[in-house]
């Protein structure tokens, strides 16, 4: 029996085994159906079966014989929803909007059935599209796309374009992600992973896998799979989880038969699985040697720097200004009991980045080149470790990178999936892809380090900042890199201070930068401390921080905040009954990180402009900001213009971390636009030498200047920056700024906690494109909400295996889960940088979590000084 897909007849699964989702994509090619979780809780494979929406990761293949089967793709891109996703762009990098459009269009269509054009509330929308997960956090945009869609808003087309230059591409379905496009007879990895957490492995039985490179080649089903070792000389596991080796066969259940088939011989050794514990006397060492100390993997988004070892803690760094006057200060305050000395210590649960699309690889050798399908966020970072790793000429490597489906920090460098794809693409003569399950995404992908940090603030009668000292011990399993501590260093003016920042390690899967590295944990503390500080002086906790911050942006920001109606009309004194409301702020600033070496290339090809760089767009929308610098500086329409990223044969582009992606390919684009405009006006003298350039102009200029191609680059900013060029990073003058307020209802008798209103103050200069800056804004609203309220990995105490190891013992928000959010933009204070503007998508999410907290203190009294603030912890507080 077939199955009716988009209105075509197709033909049927063959029998029994697999998922609707595989056979969508894998033989039908509808690759708009993502997969994501496997187990049906984030709805990024949402299909309609005869019109009902249905996560087709569960529905099994033979399911969907003789069915109705309407996939993205069939709603034709022209259906009121794809229109209202794209022109409030409603995405980010755009994984799961397919999931999101086809649910939305069935609830639509039945809404305007039953109700007319009349706008539903927010509540329904969000109960509605209950089932699906945004890991961006794009949430407001789908808020606003459902509602106008259902009041008929976007019945016709619209002759705007949308902010977002591949919105269309991703509302469709077009848009390719890493595993969507693969070649002809590719082969399936799978990585084998250790079963203890601290052990010598002694052996490793191929269970029939090859173990040399050559042989079968091709498209056979039978032939043999292949193993290639990926756990190096030391063949000592520090985890469990811990890549040891990995095979490959023609198909995905051949290379899972073969991975089962494999032995691993363990010598088990002792391990520590606990962050207290590795700090006890005769605990088991990590690392008993300088040469494994040094080899550690590091969290740090920069160089790591160097700091004594104390079995397995390493520390402390320290960065102090008049750090014994603070010292002595503080001790003498607590002898005397000082009312003004406020001492604490709060502690962070891990938070795993798990981007909805995961590590994925697809990678084959072709007559001596390395062609890399990568999903990663440093593009041409990923070509040059490459070529230096399997010793190839650079021009020889060849990274793709057309769409990411999310990152935040996680996917960085030659990571697992990159090297087993490599190295098992050699030894099958084949074409590998290699993509980690969401297990492996929720162990070994990455997470932000859990930490226990020490506040002590000291004011003077005067209620000025006295002394200040931070110590915080980062619990990044085998890693290390706290920077928790030195980021509160930059914050409050210049009173004695010192902060020191340790490492605990245990035999737990590594950290990985995630957005903002050390700056969540460092405001989750020191921003209630500086609350706690105000209740002391009897001062509100705005003007508190206004009095004490010499930053100018900031104190802009803290003006604009003390306006707001949900600041002052915030409840005041004790309150009472089952639900309390409360509101808390909290302060954060970043530092102005810029890659030196970002470029842009400005071709004239066919007519046209093509605009290129090695970058890629994790979904913060650099491939539209480099379309917009181009048109608005040359002063021609946007369909003048195509923009190619993602490819590691352009001229060098930056990658997306450190929030340096636009204030770097921002300025690069724009002197590319400027030269190309100085190129176009030696062939067409009718090419003003500034603003527009007429059509006709454009055109003679285009025809004759065939060929012409021009290099923007990232120039140094007027007063030069504070570091030389470190590998393509520098440190600028100036720190962004934010200010968030937080609303929150509080249910004391179940203990839990729901964000109504978040107003986001972000300083960052001039903001390229507003409504994608916005977007971004927002969404670190909801992974703010997500780090204070409920993502906390969980390991079993006695393997070390990882027990939140799906995304329903992982909760990432909801639409239900987050606030309402208004974002303000201050946008001056970077005058001096090109282009006016810095990175904000990092210091749009360090404050979050602590506002929140702050707003539960205001509501109930209870200071929660653990996150997440679960239920269980709040009752115990108010009890």
């Amino acid at each position: 029996m077939d199955v009716e897909v988009n209105g075509s007849s197709c033909p049927a699964p063959d029998g029994p085994g697999g998922t609707a989702a595989g056979h969508l994509r894998d033989r039908l090619g509808l690759t708009g159906t993502k997969v994501a979780c496997g187990t049906g809780v984030c709805g990024a494979c949402t299909i309609l079966v005869d019109g009902s929406p249905t996560v087709s990761c569960l529905l099994p293949a033979d399911g969907l014989a003789g069915r109705a089967v309407t996939t993205v793709e069939g709603l034709g891109g022209d259906h009121p929803v794809q229109r209202a996703f794209a022109a409030h762009d409603a995405m980010q990098c755009g994984y799961c909007t397919p999931g999101f459009v086809v649910e939305a269009s069935a609830f639509v269509d039945s809404w305007r059935a039953e109700h007319g054009d009349a706008r539903p509330d927010r509540g329904a929308i969000a109960d509605a599209m209950a089932g699906h997960l945004c890991r961006c956090g794009a949430y407001e945009g789908i808020f606003a796309a459902v509602a106008d869609a259902c009041t008929g808003a976007f019945d016709e087309p619209s002759d705007q374009d949308p902010p977002r230059i591949d919105a269309l591409d991703k509302v469709t379905g077009r848009a390719e992600f890493t595993a969507d496009r693969i070649p002809e007879s590719t082969w399936e990895g799978v990585v084998v992973r250790s079963a203890h957490a601290h052990a010598r492995v002694l052996s490793v039985d191929p269970g029939g896998a090859r173990l040399s490179p050559g042989g079968t080649t091709g498209p056979s089903e039978d032939a043999d799979p292949v193993l290639v070792d990926l756990l190096g000389p030391d063949r000592t596991v520090r985890y469990a989880g811990q890549p040891i080796a990995a095979v490959a066969a023609p198909t995905a259940d051949g290379a899972r038969a073969a991975a089962a088939a494999v032995t691993v011989g363990y010598e088990p050794l002792p391990a520590v699985l606990d962050a207290d514990a590795a700090q006890a006397s005769g605990s088991p060492v990590v690392y008993p040697t300088r040469a494994e100390r040094r080899a550690a993997p590091s969290y740090s988004e920069g160089p790591t720097p160097p700091a004594r070892w104390n079995g397995n803690t390493r520390g402390p760094s320290t960065v102090g200004w008049r750090g014994g006057t603070a010292v002595r200060r503080l001790r003498a305050a607590a002898d005397r009991d000082d009312p003004l000395l406020v001492a604490q210590e709060y502690t962070t649960a891990t938070q795993v980045h798990s981007p909805l699309e995961p590590h994925v690889c697809v990678a084959s050798w072709d007559g001596g080149d390395l062609h890399l399908r990568v999903s990663t966020q440093s593009l041409s970072q990923v070509a040059d470790l490459a070529a230096a790793h399997w010793e190839l000429p650079r021009e020889r490597v060849h990274v793709v990178t057309e769409f990411v489906g999310g990152g935040f920090g996680g996917k960085n460098g030659l990571s697992t999936d990159v090297v087993a794809a490599v190295e098992l693409s050699r030894a099958a003569g084949a074409p590998v892809r290699v993509s980690l399950d969401r297990a492996e995404e929720l162990t070994d992908a990455g997470h932000r380090p859990g930490t226990r940090t020490r506040v002590a603030l000291l004011a003077d009668g005067e209620g000025r900042l006295s002394a200040m000292t931070v110590d915080s011990y980062g619990d990044g399993g085998v890693s290390t890199g706290s920077t928790t501590a030195t980021l509160a260093f930059l914050m409050y003016g210049r009173s004695p201070r010192r902060v020191r920042d340790f490492d605990v390690v245990t035999h737990r899967p590594p950290g990985k930068p995630m957005r903002g590295p050390g700056g969540p944990p460092m405001a989750w503390a020191l921003e209630q401390a500086v609350d706690e500080m105000a209740l002391r002086l009897g001062e509100d906790p705005l003007a508190l921080r206004a009095r004490w911050d010499g930053n100018p942006k900031r104190r802009a920001l803290y003006e604009k905040a003390a306006r707001l109606d949900l600041w002052r009309s915030r409840p005041r004194g004790e309150r009472t009954g089952r639900f309390r409301r409360g509101v808390g702020v909290a302060a954060a600033n970043w530092m102005y990180l810029l890659a030196p070496r970002a470029k842009v290339e400005l071709a004239v090809e066919d007519g046209a402009l093509v605009a290129r760089s090695a970058t890629q767009d994790l979904g913060t929308g650099i491939r539209s900001v480099l379309g917009d610098v181009v048109t608005e500086r040359l002063g021609v329409p946007a369909s003048a213009l195509r923009v190619e990223i993602g490819h590691s044969s352009s001229v060098h582009g930056t990658g997306s971390y450190g929030s340096r992606t636009t204030t770097s390919m921002g300025p690069a684009a724009a002197q590319a636009a400027d030269r190309m405009r100085a190129a176009l006006r030696e062939h067409a003298p009718d090419v003003p030498a500034a603003g527009p350039i007429p059509e006709r102009a454009l055109k003679e200029a285009l025809a004759g200047a065939e060929g012409v191609r021009v290099v923007g680059e990232r120039r140094a900013d007027r007063w030069g920056h504070l570091t030389p060029d470190m590998d393509d990073l520098a440190l600028g003058r100036g720190l962004s700024g934010a200010v968030h307020v937080m609303e929150v209802e509080v249910d004391t008798l179940l203990g839990r906690v729901r964000p109504t209103r978040c107003w986001a103050g972000i300083a960052a200069g001039h903001v390229y494109s507003e409504r994608l800056a916005r977007n971004q804004c927002e969404g670190a609203v909801v992974q703010g909400v997500g780090y204070a309220l409920f993502e906390e990995r969980r390991d079993d105490p006695a393997t070390g295996v990882v027990l939140t190891d799906n995304m329903e013992d992982y909760r990432i928000p909801g639409m239900g889960d987050v606030p309402e959010t208004e974002v303000y933009f201050h946008q001056e204070g970077f005058e001096h940088v090109r282009g006016g503007g810095v990175g904000l998508g990092e210091v749009s999410v360090v404050g979050v979590a602590a506002a929140l907290g702050n707003a539960v203190h205001d509501a109930t009294g209870v200071r929660p000084r653990e996150l997440p603030i679960r239920p269980d912890r709040l009752i115990r507080g108010l009890r």
